[in-house]
């Protein structure tokens, strides 16, 4: 049979003893990341504090990547649609001048925009 230690539970202040351990080296590696070449010149702060100059420098990446993506999205739509339109064609054997008077007369009636 194999021995088994009983671990002794930890009471509520060793708890917190260790969550400010994790947390402070946390912190750390936060103002680390931030000011890699030395100390921050911050006093301990918050994780509020420390996360608000990350979220504004992040908020204009993650804009440019949201319309990257839009305009992605955009021009595989675009692609799709001329594909289509292309087969479309081929199969009914109709010219590019016919289809696009079709197209006009269907954007002048308000059926596509």
């Amino acid at each position: 049979m194999k021995q088994q230690t009983q671990r002794k539970p930890m009471d509520e202040r060793e708890k917190l003893r260790k969550f400010r351990e994790l947390d402070d080296a946390f912190a750390e590696a936060l103002r680390e990341l931030d000011n890699p070449d030395g100390r921050s010149g911050m006093p301990d702060a918050p994780s509020e504090v420390i996360a608000s100059p990350l979220e504004e420098q992040e908020a204009p990446r993650q804009k440019n990547v949201e319309e990257n993506v839009e305009k992605s999205v955009e021009k595989s739509v675009e692609k799709s649609f001329e594909e289509r339109l292309r087969a479309l064609m081929q199969e009914y054997q109709k010219p590019a001048e016919q289809v696009s008077e079709l197209l006009v007369q269907l954007k002048a009636m308000g059926r596509i925009v």
